[in-house]
């Protein structure tokens, strides 16, 4: 009775979830249509007020037009709060907090820990993650004028905690420890770094996103990051080649739709309780129920883990501290070396190289670091939805989801194909595919799931190397897509 009802509970909240979701969208759509009704915004414009917003403009020209609706007793309160004698008005209001601070800050706060909380409490959340969900309430709130496109906060966010993220993240890419305990499941992740190298080739020639125009290519390099890392490192190729943040909006809310369905064909796949040293290489249906409980934030436990320590104040400063130190290094060094690159590039490969010189220090602070760089991420998420256009991402969506999706289809069958030529365990390659598209946590929780204890430390292994190689690799691999787009595939 107990399960029945918390199931019960759970689909209430989810059904919730999903009424606000479509009323957001419903208000955004609304909201655009009436941007375009009201072209002739300029007869309501009043000469006196030479830095009004465009969206308290046009809120005050809508309440104006619309106001015959209302009640007779009511009409003379509301157009003499947009009218301009109407000083203390809602449109001045609404103008006063896009450019306080401190609450577009508090706002994007908001929004990252409702995308936290719904991923962890919802099944809803679950299925989009909490990335998706925290850039669409964003996104929403934006086009209905809540919070502004564009502001020094998101500008905050991108310039100082994204490069403080980028280590935090890194803390757990020890190399030596990667070959030593990563076993057979290193060979099959790196066979699908390739694979996604391939479908990234194949995909841009195929599908060049000529809606995106110049912004194609990189747009391709991004993703190829974050299908073989993940989330971080689309975050640190978009800083590196400078992409539009309402692509960047657009990529990622289509990306992961494509990633979620992505899941739930490799856990229909994947055999689960098989013994892990099996050398069978036949894909086989499970008919078992994938319920896409891969929360971003969650911890997984690792069987004999040493050194490791509970998030703490202690841990949470040293984390910080020693985040902070690395991002200046890797500045200094860039400036002296190559002031053209984005630190973020040096600022990775000398994360991985202290974690890999001192392990015993970098493991203590894994899970402070963890956490710590998920909420700054979240934070970039919320921003990057503020600052995109819900039309510009609808008119985009369809060929980046085309893209993204022949993309890991490619990835897929190259990893499939080399796997049984080398006869690979069929498990491994679908864990290794996990591990490439989503990262160390849901590679490790698909194995845990699973029941495939043996490959939950390489699970998570390999996936840290993803973040420690996937910025430069698809850094490296951009040249070469912006000469196909400059031969005429976009």
């Amino acid at each position: 009775m107990k399960h029945k009802s918390e199931g019960c509970h759970g689909r209430l909240k989810a059904s919730i979830i999903l009424v606000l979701t479509l009323g957001f969208i419903h208000a955004s759509f609304s909201f655009s249509l009436q941007r375009a009704r009201l072209s002739f915004i300029g007869s309501c414009r009043d000469p006196s007020k030479t830095n009004e917003s465009e969206a308290s403009r046009i809120f005050r020209c809508f309440a104006i037009k619309n106001v015959h609706k209302l009640p007779v007793n009511r009409r003379d309160t509301i157009v003499a709060m947009v009218s301009p004698a109407g000083s203390g008005g809602i449109s001045k209001i609404i103008a006063s907090l896009h450019t306080d601070n401190s609450f577009i800050f508090t706002i994007l706060t908001i929004v990252s820990a409702c995308g936290i909380a719904m991923e962890q409490q919802t099944t809803l959340g679950k299925a989009l993650s909490a990335p998706l969900v925290t850039m669409l309430i964003s996104l929403c709130l934006a086009n209905v004028g809540f919070i502004p496109f564009s502001s020094p906060v998101y500008g905050l966010v991108n310039r100082f905690l994204v490069p403080l993220a980028v280590p935090l993240f890194l803390f757990d890419s020890d190399l030596k420890r990667v070959v030593r305990d990563a076993g057979s499941l290193l060979v099959a992740f790196l066979i699908g770094a390739v694979s996604t190298i391939v479908g990234t080739l194949g995909s841009f020639a195929l599908i060049p996103m000529k809606s995106l125009g110049d912004q194609g290519w990189k747009v391709a390099s991004a993703l190829t990051a974050r299908h073989i890392g993940g989330a971080i490192n689309f975050v640190a190729v978009a800083d590196t080649l400078n992409i539009d943040g309402g692509v960047v909006s657009a990529a990622i809310a289509a990306d992961n739709v494509v990633v979620a369905l992505y899941f739930a064909f490799l856990f229909y796949l994947a055999i689960p309780g098989t013994n892990d040293d099996s050398s069978d290489t036949e894909l086989k249906p499970n008919l078992g129920r994938y319920d896409g409980t891969l929360p971003l934030s969650e911890e997984i436990a690792l069987p004999n883990e040493k050194n490791a320590q509970s998030i703490t104040t202690s841990t949470i400063a040293y984390s910080m501290a020693t985040a902070s130190c690395l991002v200046t290094v890797g500045t200094m060094l860039t400036q002296a070396m190559c002031p053209t690159l984005s630190s973020l590039v040096l600022t990775s490969l000398l994360t991985v190289a202290s974690a890999t010189i001192f392990p015993n220090w970098f493991q203590r602070l894994r899970s402070s670091g963890t956490a710590v760089g998920i909420l700054f991420l979240q934070l970039f998420f919320a921003a990057s939805g503020a600052a995109g256009s819900l039309v510009l991402v609808l008119r985009q969506a369809p060929s980046l989801i085309a893209f993204s999706a022949l993309q890991l289809a490619i990835h897929f069958m190259v990893l499939v194909g080399l796997g049984k030529l080398f006869r690979m365990n069929s498990n491994e390659l679908l864990l290794a595919s996990n591990a490439n598209v989503g990262g160390p946590t849901t590679a490790a929780a698909m194995a845990q799931a699973k029941e495939w204890q043996r490959l939950v430390l390489p699970a998570l292994l390999v996936g840290v190397l993803g973040y420690a190689m996937a910025t430069a690799v698809a850094l490296s691999l951009g040249p070469m897509l912006m000469r196909l787009a400059a031969r005429g595939f976009s």
